[in-house]
């Protein structure tokens, strides 16, 4: 044995541990789902997400999940590149011809050339796991979506087994039949990502009928009143009060069954076959967790619940998920697995950056140099609230500079320096006060806290620093 291969070995080995000890992972993702659609956030929701509550009664519920934000209108696309990568917003890759819109990626410093190498799967695989994905197709991360052994990727946003959520669950429960078939006793790792809720929002019918919806196609007509769909929002605007910066922006004027409105009929239409898509990837969940139960693996594997972002759909006047919002800048994350009190709860204040640590942790894998994200296994297991104090946020897919905002404490700070400087606003909240962000309860230009916003803003701009964010807002030096 040579001697640079022992050296190899033994790094590998003290980098994992061993196999009967390793746990597996499932790790779910939905494709944009507010927090506060599920029970677990708003107890007054009428979605119906069994699963879910299950994994949030035996598990931890997060209060304080965030994705960082998106320099693109897709901003899926930066949020699973972190997912796979663990690195933050501005020290991601993006693709030829978009350089644009995200000036670093031709820095080495800043971006790793071999970044695809160091992502959730290639990191798995080298350390003795069985990896294998199921999700959509595109605006995502190609480079760490093809380290995965296996992978059935295609996406299913229709109303039928085979064109809807039911095929990724049957992706997933075919593997772990064939798993067993092969008698396989490596630890595994399943990314388990849906195509919905996103738009188009087609239901399948029993669900649209429970939630009183009809996939509505026509532009010229608005879809029917039924008193079984969702009701408002609870900061439900019928417009927001300035542009958003965005013009043309798909999610806010081309959905279909919305388009433009935010009239009451068109937005809890929209609710429900948000609810209807949801409850079928609850279904489908159940099922999985059902074969690793009857598999017995069931106690073995942490589960991770999470969407990409969050989404508007009436909030604020909203519909998209391009804004930062608490509703869209937040997501919904439940873990379930060995030492994790049931019933529990944490702020958290974690990123999905975070992820790609936290599994290596809990794995005893190291992760790789490349990784910027904080291990948040410490509140897992009890001994903290939270991993940071301060939480940044970007959107920037649009008119430059964008929307930038920070959160400390209670305290939060959103800002918007859009089309052309002809924007330029700022919006302070207590969120312990106003957890809705209701507009009329905008603290900015109150001089009671000015001296709150002074700070805040500070802060803001150390953030934007820290993190190579390449723009300054219209009042920064």
């Amino acid at each position: 044995m040579t001697v640079k291969l022992a050296l190899l070995m033994g790094f590998v080995l003290a980098s994992y541990s061993p196999a009967a000890d390793r746990p597996n992972f499932l790790f779910i993702i939905a494709d944009d789902q507010s927090p506060f659609d599920l029970k677990v956030y708003d107890p007054e929701s009428k979605l119906d997400t069994p699963n879910i509550d299950r994994l949030a009664r035996e598990g931890m519920t997060f209060d304080g999940a965030y994705h960082m934000g998106s320099w693109s209108g897709a901003v899926c696309t930066p949020s699973r590149h972190m997912i796979m990568s663990g690195r933050t917003v501005w020290h991601l890759p993006t693709k030829k011809g978009k350089q644009k819109r995200k000036p670093q990626t031709a820095n080495p410093k800043l971006v790793p050339p071999d970044l695809a190498e160091q992502t959730m799967a290639a990191v798995f695989g080298r350390a003795g796991y069985d990896t294998m994905r199921t999700c959509k197709r595109g605006n995502s991360y190609e480079g760490a979506n093809a380290q995965f052994a296996v992978r059935h990727d295609a996406t299913k946003r229709g109303g039928t087994a085979e064109s809807g959520s039911a095929w990724h669950g049957e992706q997933v429960l075919n593997y772990l039949s064939s798993r067993e078939l092969a008698d396989d006793v490596d630890p595994f790792l399943i990314y388990f990502g849906f195509s919905h809720p996103h738009d188009t929002r087609d239901g399948t019918p029993e669900l649209l009928a429970k939630y009183g919806a009809v996939n509505h196609k026509d532009k010229n007509s608005l879809p029917p009143a039924n008193d079984k769909q969702p009701p408002l929002p609870i900061n439900y605007l019928a417009a927001h009060p300035f542009p958003h910066g965005h013009p043309g922006l798909r999610d806010e004027e081309k959905v279909s069954g919305v388009w433009g409105r935010r009239d009451e009929r068109t937005i809890r239409n929209e609710l429900g076959r948000e609810f209807a898509c949801s409850e079928n990837i609850d279904i489908q969940i159940g099922k999985v967790l059902e074969k690793l139960a009857a598999m017995g693996e069931l106690d073995n594997t942490y589960i991770i619940y999470t969407s990409d972002h969050g989404m508007a759909i009436g909030r604020h006047g909203l519909q998209g998920k391009q804004n930062l919002y608490e509703h869209t800048w937040r997501v919904p994350f439940i873990v379930r697995g060995p030492g994790i009190g049931g019933g529990s709860r944490a702020q958290g204040n974690i990123y999905l950056l975070d992820v790609l640590n936290t599994l290596c942790d809990l794995a005893g894998i190291t992760p790789p140099m490349t990784c910027e994200g904080t291990s948040f296994r410490s509140v897992l297991e009890g001994k903290k609230q939270s991993i940071r104090d301060t939480l940044y946020g970007v959107y920037c897919g649009g008119t430059k500079p964008g929307m930038r905002c920070v959160r400390r404490g209670d305290w939060k700070l959103i800002k918007y320096d859009v089309l052309d400087g002809t924007v330029r606003e700022t919006q302070l909240f207590n969120l312990k006060d106003n957890p809705h962000e209701f507009l009329d309860q905008d603290l900015a230009e109150d001089p009671a806290h000015a001296k709150t916003r002074e700070r805040l803003e500070t802060l803001l701009q150390e953030e934007m620093l820290r993190l190579d964010d390449p723009y300054k807002l219209w009042d920064q030096q």
